[in-house]
């Protein structure tokens, strides 16, 4: 193809890519996820182009076909997979080019197949990837004809217990198909790095690896346009002609410099957006690339720990793992952002993508709410934590996984910190450990060269990782729990910068990061219950209840305890203390298991105890104010300051129906405060919408709570009433859970019961306008509805 002709064939693409939402992706890239036909278990010639596949289920991607479930206490997956299905299934594709994309470069890009995953195009295996978390791109271009064409993908979980934990099966995340011409950027090679930064400005670098696919060379330079996080355009860098040799690729630059420009931040996440283009000596636009990037200056510091912009803040951070709770891991991204918006409001403003990439759009979201991230890489190396699980291909994959993971996510200012590896248990062999290190190392330095790496060592004293110098490998030592051993690390040698990777949600494991400058700060385990690692609880659990937020995000005490702690706007939350919790993350690992924990749930957020007579009563009052008070049924039990310890404010309280009050206080002055009510019998059902409109599309979902209450209005924290949900109108119930543990409903059922009280529903919308009703009932329960107007 001639240039001036590829120029011509990628216009009509870019008015549509410059209209779309702010991720990172050339012009010509589409969507690619309606209209896929989808059967479990392995169909012999299902790569064919002309196998029938009329009956097989027609699905829109993403698509986790095992969070259908059913759960199965003899299932392959085991409480480490939630005990949901797992096996060999297919998903197909028929499609036609448009007469636009005759004569260019056509390519398919998967954001995530679970896993071990072939794709064909008419029959031509095109490519395989065994990590399920990795994204690919492939070329279909040499194997497409006019007319119709058929993408055939084989996915494979048979083999289990696998990755840690629940991990899903199939085309779980977005698909795109990408047009281009016969130049074009290799996948995830462009970046914009922030070279200098300083009172007065900004020096900016864009790179990126040019191919040239046509016969001749092509003389070509690269050019990037600037536009601040309002839209308006406030650069234009433009880079040397260079000779593009044929079938090759070769690296462009550009580069230039902007003065006072806003920087991204945790209260200001402003994001600049790089238009990069590929332009040849005639000036005619070969390529076209939106990169979105942000302005900032992250560091750590080996005595004060991170610095961000000028400042020294403690990372208060969570690690997640990528299910959606009842989405399992085909998650909306509203359902993301419910829970990093419920999490900011506890003080988090961190989040460790705990132990595997997450999906792009999830690091876009973290870019666009001020979020900071440690981007893992790896939950295993060479040894196995579960059988079937990555070590048995790491040794030939874990380079081409290492550098696109990289190279996708680099440009994300979000992302502070790497992490190479999770509680990796090839570190009691440290000549095998060390070499892997390094050729880690070398691979994040190289494709990243502006942020460090760190990995979270386990039991580092126990494999002499300080002693042998594989701690001191790292840019950034990270260690999970033992926040003593970490201090005494760092001053031990004073040089090392330090970070807790993983850390309890004791008091014991947070009052050292928060006394120690070096501490750069710390990330829960875990920021939100997720599926699978039920293991340990056994049949019937499903799920880890580890979460400072439920498996919907509903807070727990606990999440208010660390708000307390964390937020900095005013905290005041009651609890009633049920059991005491014993604190196991300093003994010795088989010491920690084997230590019997009180059985109950620790505290409760409620003033309805089994017992209704006459009985003492542990009030716990977590709080940020300097002083509380608090108050039974109007009568007031006293004022008490703020424990320096951090630890709640505690009343013993004989009980009495009613309403218990706690008010706290700064200078005298009242800054928050929180009630508890005793609760009567069931009355009725509370519909309580989080939104007053319903989009359309996958990613956007929209949360309604589902409460019973007594005649009153009080939530009832013991009812279990199953709710049945109706909704009418251009709309879908697509999830309903209530965060329990062991309950074994499907989770798209209409029917389901209530714990603690509560539930939520997950709404989408249709195509069309019109109402949409959702009702709610439940035996002689008062019935509730609510209306969205579309």
């Amino acid at each position: 193809m001639k240039i001036a002709q590829a120029a011509r064939v990628l216009l009509g693409a870019m008015a549509l890519a410059l209209a779309a939402p702010a991720l990172a992706q050339p012009v010509g890239t589409a969507a690619f996820d309606a209209d896929w036909r989808f059967a479990k278990g392995d169909v012999a010639g299902a790569e064919q182009p002309a196998f029938a596949d009329a009956s097989w289920q027609p699905v829109d991607l993403p698509h986790d076909w095992a969070i259908a479930g059913p759960f199965d206490r003899n299932a392959a997956t085991t409480g480490s997979g939630g005990w949901l299905p797992s096996g060999v299934a297919w998903y197909r594709k028929h499609f036609a080019l448009p007469d636009s994309a005759r004569g260019k470069r056509v390519f398919i890009e998967f954001d995530g197949i679970m896993e071990r995953a072939g794709v064909w195009i008419n029959g031509h295996h095109i490519g395989h990837r065994p990590n399920g978390y990795s994204s690919v791109r492939y070329e279909l271009t040499p194997h497409l004809k006019s007319g119709e064409n058929v993408v055939a993908v084989r996915s494979d979980t048979s083999a289990q217990p696998a990755s840690r934990w629940y991990a899903g099966s199939g085309i779980y995340r977005h698909v795109k198909l990408i047009t281009l011409g016969d130049v074009y950027a290799d996948a995830w090679s462009t970046t914009v790095r922030v070279a200098t930064l300083d009172a007065t400005g900004a020096g900016l670098a864009v790179e990126s690896s040019v191919t040239n696919r046509l016969a001749t060379p092509v003389q070509a330079r690269l050019e990037a346009v600037i536009r601040a996080p309002d839209g308006r355009e406030i650069a234009t860098y433009t880079g040397a002609t260079q000779e593009l040799a044929p079938n090759r690729a070769t690296s462009l630059s550009a580069a230039g410099t902007l003065a006072n420009p806003r920087r991204w931040d945790i209260g200001d996440p402003a994001l600049h957006t790089a238009l990069v283009r590929v332009r040849a000596a005639d000036g005619s636009l070969l390529y076209e690339e939106r990169v979105p990037f942000g302005i900032r200056d992250a560091r750590f510091e080996a005595a004060t720990g991170f610095w961000l912009n000028g400042r020294n803040i403690k990372l208060k951070g969570v690690a997640i793992h990528a299910d959606g709770g009842p989405f399992g891991m085909a998650v909306p991204l509203g359902f993301y952002e419910r829970r990093l918006k419920g999490l900011q409001a506890l003080g988090v403003n961190a989040i460790r993508t705990a132990h595997h990439p997450f999906s792009p759009e999830f690091l876009d979201l973290c870019d666009r709410l001020g979020i900071l991230v440690m981007n893992e890489a790896f939950d295993m190396w060479t040894v196995a934590k579960n059988p079937q699980d990555y070590h048995l291909f790491f040794t030939d994959w874990f380079s081409l996984d290492a550098r696109d993971f990289v190279r996708r996510d680099r440009n994300h200012p979000s992302v502070i910190i790497w992490s190479i590896g999770n509680e990796i248990h090839d570190t009691p062999y440290p000549v095998v450990a060390k070499s892997i290190v390094e050729r880690l190392m070398n691979i994040f330095h190289a494709e990243d060269p502006t942020r460090p790496v760190t990995m979270a060592l386990f039991r580092p004293n126990t494999t002499g990782d300080y002693s042998n110098g594989l701690a001191d490998m790292l840019d950034v030592v990270g260690q999970n729990y033992r926040e003593n051993e970490l201090t005494k690390a760092h001053a031990d040698k004073p040089t090392r910068k330090i970070i807790g990777t993983e850390n309890s949600k004791n008091r014991s494991s947070w009052l050292p990061v928060r006394d120690n400058p070096a501490y750069s700060g710390m990330f829960l385990w875990t920021g939100a219950d997720y599926l699978g690692e039920a293991d340990r609880a056994g049949w019937p659990a499903i799920s880890n209840p580890s979460g400072i937020v439920d498996r919907i995000d509903g807070v727990k005490p606990i999440g208010w305890e660390r708000a307390a702690w964390w937020s900095e706007k005013p905290v005041v939350k009651l609890a009633r203390r049920v059991t005491e919790v014993i604190d196991i993350s300093e003994l010795p690992t088989m010491v920690g298991v084997a230590m019997p924990q009180p059985r109950g749930p620790g505290i409760l957020a409620d003033w309805t105890p089994f017992n209704l007579g006459a009985h003492a009563e542990k009030v716990e009052v977590m709080s940020n104010a300097e002083e509380v008070e608090l108050f039974l049924n109007g009568r007031s039990l006293g004022r008490k300051p703020r424990n320096a310890d951090d630890s709640a404010i505690a009343w013993t309280v004989d009980f009495a129906p009613g309403e218990i009050r706690a008010v706290g206080y700064r200078g005298g002055r009242k800054v928050g405060e929180d009630v508890l009510r005793t609760a009567g019998a069931p009355a009725a059902i509370r519909l309580v919408p989080e939104a007053t409109r319903l989009g359309t599309g996958f990613d956007d979902v929209t949360a309604v709570r589902v409460e019973v209450v007594d005649a009153k209005g009080v939530l009832v924290p013991t009812a279990t009433d199953s709710v049945t949900l109706e909704v009418s109108g251009p709309a879908t119930l697509v999830a309903y859970d209530n965060a329990s543990v062991t309950d074994h409903t499907a989770f798209t059922s209409p029917i389901r019961a209530v714990a603690g009280g509560k539930a939520v529903a997950f709404l989408r919308g249709g195509e069309g306008s019109g109402t949409v009703t959702v009702r709610a009932r439940a035996g002689a329960l008062k019935s509730a509805t609510h209306t969205f107007r579309r």
